[in-house]
């Protein structure tokens, strides 16, 4: 019995290694954590019978995944929601950006379950899918638009689908792509710490990484996309994942000097460069931005202040439970929240600082430092009248193999409206980390090729003052079900639409039922109401994720 690597390349692997489990101790569709060696754990899968092997950890920030949602020949991560193929360890839902190792797997003659691994893979936990590299003859042209997730990820997979071409990365940014899921949680980290491949990753496999670059306007007649260093490239597929950038309300001193942004590195640099302990910090906005830049830097100024329209922080994403619950743990943590409310002006000094915010109900904030979270605007604009068509909101629709209303361009990220799967029949726009890399694999298999339809579960998390909260799903809902505590901040939240169907799922201190729900709706798997009525009961859905997916004519 085994589980053989997915390349066809004769790869030097370990002797074989037992390991302390018998082929008859593992159950069907059980996962369990094994060690190979002191340094390298191996999770080890029973399903359909066969043995499977692959590495212990996600490649993202490090989660066990025996702990996690174990699908059909994936199993998902139970922090983030990564998913990996159990028989090669490739990623294929995301965040991250590394595969994981693959172990071949071998029963002895006693039922004694033997592992040989790749010696290469036994340095680290996380492996480098194989990519290819540019050759001379080949003289086709494939641009990405984007140094955000989705256009990294677009990039390296264009490289492991086998494509030998031009290959142009194009970041407005000055930086290489990096993590901008941090910039809001960690504002003191380095672009060192945050990016995800170094220089020489890029120049090792023939990516031309043109920084500090944006687009300016999109040809499709002519094949060409113009960039504001002046230079014009003709391209054979081009991918368009521009991200959005903060938007700014018109509020009277909306432009002084210390009203700030969160969006990309430059803004939190500037933020950093503007805190003391002396600092009074007024936060407008109770997104999810706004709170992470509250919660960050309550312990290092002299105060902060959350200014909300609704009359609980995250209200529309969590409902009115949960973001009581939310309101209350800021205000333990000593973040003065003003709810209900709103800035109708912003007073600078002589100097064109921000001095103080006006409140709707005429109270006046002390305010040295004023950091916006109310929304962003989708970056699209370079392509008006390309034959691109764009929505009033300026996202793009798009098939679902991501590609536009124009042949060979490729549309994704928060600037897609696209299918996901789940309950939504319409298209949707949603400005998700995960999904954004998701469409940059999905679109660079297809531009290099391949057939890969969108199978989407939007998925994401966010962390505040030591409490992590994951959401899967999509959907307006009715009713939200609560089964824990919210108090201990140990839940889980079961979003309930009109028709008593599962909308979505969120939970904190109770993984992995978050990623449990979103590899049942990857599986075309709904959850309703009579599932989760009887507390006694209502984890048994779960066991739904091992059952066959039906067959439909």
């Amino acid at each position: 019995m085994s589980s053989q690597p997915s390349s066809s390349e004769a790869v030097e692997y370990t002797d074989p290694v037992a390991v302390e489990c018998n082929v008859s101790d593992l159950k069907e569709n059980e996962m369990r954590q094994v060690d190979f060696d002191e340094d390298t754990r191996v999770l080890l899968v029973k399903q359909n019978g066969n043995l499977k092997a692959v590495g212990a950890k996600c490649s993202h920030y490090g989660a066990p995944l025996n702990t996690g949602a174990l699908g059909l020949g994936r199993v998902r991560c139970p922090w983030h929601g990564a998913c990996f193929n159990l028989d090669t360890g490739d990623i294929e839902d995301f965040p991250g950006l590394d595969s994981i190792p693959c172990y071949r797997v071998e029963v002895g003659n006693e039922g004694q379950v033997l592992l040989r691994a790749k010696r290469s893979d036994l340095a680290q936990n996380k492996r480098l899918k194989n990519m290819v590299r540019r050759k001379p003859e080949d003289e086709r042209v494939f641009i990405v638009v984007g140094g955000g997730p989705s256009g990294a990820v677009a990039a390296e997979t264009i490289r492991q689908e086998g494509f030998t071409g031009r290959l142009i990365l194009v970041c407005r940014e000055e930086y290489l792509p990096y993590d901008r899921v941090k910039i809001s949680k960690s504002m003191q980290l380095e672009i060192e710490q945050l990016r995800f491949r170094d220089e020489d990753f890029y120049k090792e496999h023939d990516i031309e990484v043109w920084q500090g670059v944006a687009a300016d306007k999109l040809d499709t007649a002519q094949k060409e996309l113009h960039c504001s260093n002046g230079y014009v490239v003709k391209y054979d597929k081009i991918y368009i994942a521009t991200g959005c950038s903060a938007f700014r309300p018109p509020i009277p001193g909306v432009n002084l000097t210390n009203v700030r942004t969160v969006r990309e590195l430059a803004d939190t640099k500037a933020i950093v460069g503007l805190i003391t302990p002396e600092a009074r910090v007024v936060c407008l906005g109770s997104s999810f931005i706004a709170l992470e830049a509250a919660a960050g830097l309550v312990s290092k100024v002299a105060s902060v202040t959350v200014v909300g329209r609704e009359n609980v922080p995250l209200k529309a994403a969590f409902g009115a439970e949960i973001g009581q619950r939310v309101l209350q743990l800021f205000e333990d943590n000593k973040v003065e929240m003003r709810m209900e409310s709103g800035i109708t002006e912003i007073v600078g000094d002589a100097e064109g600082k921000v001095s103080e915010v006006v409140l709707v109900d005429g109270t006046r904030l002390p305010c040295d430092l004023l950091i916006l979270g109310t929304g962003s605007k989708l970056n699209t604009q370079f392509l008006a009248k390309s034959g691109v068509k764009i929505n009033r909101n300026g996202s793009v629709d798009v098939t679902d193999f991501l590609e536009s209303n124009v042949p060979d361009v490729y549309v994704g990220g928060d600037i897609a409206n696209a299918h996901i799967h789940g309950l939504a029949h319409d298209r949707v726009n949603i400005g998700h980390y995960q999904l954004a890399q998701y469409h940059g694999r999905v679109a660079a298999i297809n531009m290099c090729g391949g057939v890969k339809k969108l199978e989407a579960v939007p998925f994401f998390f966010t962390l505040i003052f030591g409490k992590g909260i994951r959401y899967a799903g999509h959907g307006s809902y009715k009713e939200v079900i609560i089964d824990g505590s919210l108090e201990d901040f140990k839940f889980v939240a079961y979003f309930v639409n009109e028709a008593d169907t599962v909308t979505a799922v969120a939970s904190c201190g109770r993984d992995p039922v978050v990623a449990q729900f979103a590899e049942l709706t990857s599986q075309g798997k709904c959850l309703g109401r009579g599932q989760i009525a009887d507390p006694a009961t209502r984890q048994d859905w779960t066991k739904k994720l091992s059952e066959p997916v039906a067959q439909y004519r």
